[in-house]
Formats: structure tokens, sequence, C-alpha cells
């Protein structure tokens, strides 16, 4: 056999660091051994596993069909390792991707508890919008994603995890924070303040507005829900979060939720996972201790 763990395992830091010098400090080799060692793999498998564009590798499609399978081989391996080493203990190692509510709010405390019952695991939370958690899992560059939104990548999986409710807030000096009864036409006329497009929470609130047939005037869109939150506050327009992002400042009183029956708010969040990925004990691990069940 001419192709080794090690050779492999340059591969697959390359493609999840993006090059030769992060791939090298990540397995602890110099440039020099990492760029020969991806060499040699290459020509064991008598082909180019990336298009070269200047100092960047593109996979292609050769490399993009290894990647799985060389990931799998090296948790395997290292399983077999854990097993047969007497008093070896599991390491784990796992690329987690959340969209900004979950990754801020409800993830951080599930993975400190499972740290402190493993201190020697490693867990690396990425912090992004639905889409780019999505693309990240479909790239293999994190091994498992939470989402908000809806994922529509035929290559990736969708588990359920939780539900989430969304909930329309203002600031107390908002008019309608004093209006009793609130329709769909108060909220058509009002302006609001939202997530960019590609978040899961303006997904679900621009779904909710169809429904209810009223049209949204967007005068401020942020990144992050904290930015919403602020600019809200502030009063520049009515906005739509989690119920787990807008608690603190509803009960500081900076914040009033406006009653919105006619509106479908809740939301689904799911566990997304690459239909190739091998899912090891050590990823089962993680994702058992966030609660997610992936059977």
């Amino acid at each position: 056999m001419r192709v080794t763990l090690r050779q492999l395992e340059v591969f697959c830091a390359i493609c999840q660091g993006g090059g030769v010098t992060a791939a090298a400090a990540a397995v602890a080799m110099s440039q020099s051994a990492a760029s020969q060692a991806l060499a040699d793999l290459e020509s064991a498998l008598d082909g180019l596993l990336f298009q070269r564009a200047g100092r960047r590798l593109i996979l292609n499609n050769r490399g993009r069909a290894l990647l799985p399978r060389a990931l799998e081989l090296l948790e395997r391996a290292t399983e077999i390792e854990a097993q047969l080493r007497e008093g070896a203990a599991l390491p784990i190692k796992v690329r987690l991707a959340a969209s900004l509510t979950i990754g801020n709010y409800l993830l951080p405390a599930l993975i400190s508890r499972f740290l402190a019952q493993r201190p020697q695991a490693s867990v690396e939370l990425a912090v992004a919008n639905t889409g780019s958690v999505i693309e990240a899992v479909a790239a293999f560059r994190a091994d498992a994603g939470f989402i908000e939104g809806t994922c529509h990548d035929s290559d990736l999986i969708s588990h359920p995890w939780r539900e989430d409710e969304l909930v329309v807030i203002a600031a107390p000096t908002h008019p309608l924070a004093r209006k009793r009864r609130i329709a769909a036409a108060d909220l058509g006329a009002a302006q609001w303040v939202l997530r960019e497009v590609g978040s899961g929470t303006r997904e679900v609130f621009v779904q909710a507005a169809q429904h209810a047939r009223f049209d949204i005037r967007n005068a401020l869109t942020f990144g992050h829900n904290e930015a919403v939150q602020a600019a809200v506050i502030a009063g520049a327009g009515l906005g739509c979060l989690s119920k787990s992002v807008v608690g603190p400042a509803l009960r500081r009183g900076e914040l009033k939720a406006l009653r919105t029956p006619f509106l479908d708010l809740r939301r689904p969040l799911h566990l997304v996972l690459h239909r190739r990925r091998y899912v090891g004990a050590s990823l089962r691990a993680v994702l058992a201790a966030c609660g997610a069940k992936i059977g």
C-alpha cells in the first residue's frame, strides 16, 4: 500500500485549513514536509487532488471524492488505537458550526458542561449565519452544523433538534408598544430592523409576513442579533428575534414584545450532517452532549 495515514492527515488538513501553511501548523510539520506529503499522496494516487491557482489549492473532483473517505479512515484509525491501547481515552476533536442565535445563546452552555466532564476534549465552534453554516458542513470544514433556517442542500441530512420561537419587539416608546390590538396592516406600515439575507431568523419572519399578507418596510439590516436589538431599543423600528436573545432586555424593560397571534413565529432548529460524513464515537459524544439525536 503506497498511501499512508500521515499523507491523508496532511491532505485533510489542507482541505480544512485552506492551504499548506495552515495544514503544516495543524499537523505539526514543516511547510516543506507537508508539501512533500501532498506530492507523495498525489503520486501514489496517480493524479492531482487540487487545482493550483497561484498559492491557492482548490479541490478538484478527485479531491472531493477522496475527502470524506480520508476523514473516515483517519477517525477509524484513531478509534482503533484508543480501543487497543490499554487505558487510552478516545481523543475528541470536533469542529461544529452554528447559526448566530444557536451559537451565541444555546450551544455554549451545553459544550461547556461536556468539556467540564471531558477536559482533554477539543470542540471548536464557528458561529455564522445559516447559509454559511450549511456551506461549511457541505465542504467538510465543519463536522456538524446547527441551523435556525431550512437546509436545501441535497448533500446534507437535516435532523430535528429543538424548537425556538421568535417575537416581534419594539422600543417602549414605539406607537405600537402602547396599542392593545395590533393588525397585520400595522406591521406593514412600520419600519423594520432585520437580520441579513441568509439568516434563519430573517427567513422565518419573512415567511410569516407573507402568510399574514403584509409587506416588510426594511429600514436597517444587521448581521448580528445584538445590533438588531440595539437599533430597536434606539427607536429605529420594529424587530423580530428569538426569545432567547431578547429575554433579558424584555425583563429590564428596554424592549416590549408585541402580541401578534396572527404570525406563526415558531421554528424548528436542526442539526445538519453531510450524507458522506462518517459519524464516529467522538462526534457522537459531542452531539449527544448537545442533545442531538441522529439514530
